[in-house]
C-alpha cells in the first residue's frame, strides 16, 4: 500500500470492500507509517516483506510521468 493522496483513496476503498465483504483473504503491505495507521484502522491485515517477499499487486502513485512513461516518486520524505 503506498503513500500519498492517491493511494490514501485506494486504501480507503480496499477497506470498505474488505468490510463489506467483496473482498477476502488479503493481506497488505503498507509503505509509510502513515499508511499502516490508515489500514489499521479500516480493518485492513497487514503483514511484512519479511514474511511475504512476494506481491501480487503494488498500489502507489508517482510525483511525475515523463512522456516516455518514466516515472519520478518523492524524495523519500514518508518511507517506513
Amino acid at each position: 500500500l503506498g503513500t500519498g493522496s492517491t493511494a490514501c483513496y485506494a486504501v480507503e476503498r480496499l477497506g470498505q470492500k474488505l468490510k463489506s465483504g467483496e473482498l477476502k483473504d488479503i493481506v497488505a503491505i503498507p509503505t509509510s507509517i502513515r499508511t499502516k495507521e490508515q489500514a489499521e484502522s479500516l480493518g485492513i491485515p497487514l503483514v511484512t516483506l519479511d514474511t511475504h517477499s512476494k506481491l501480487d499487486v503494488a498500489i502507489d502513485g508517482a510525483d511525475n510521468v515523463d512522456p516516455g512513461f518514466n516515472l519520478v516518486k518523492g524524495g523519500g520524505g514518508a518511507l517506513l
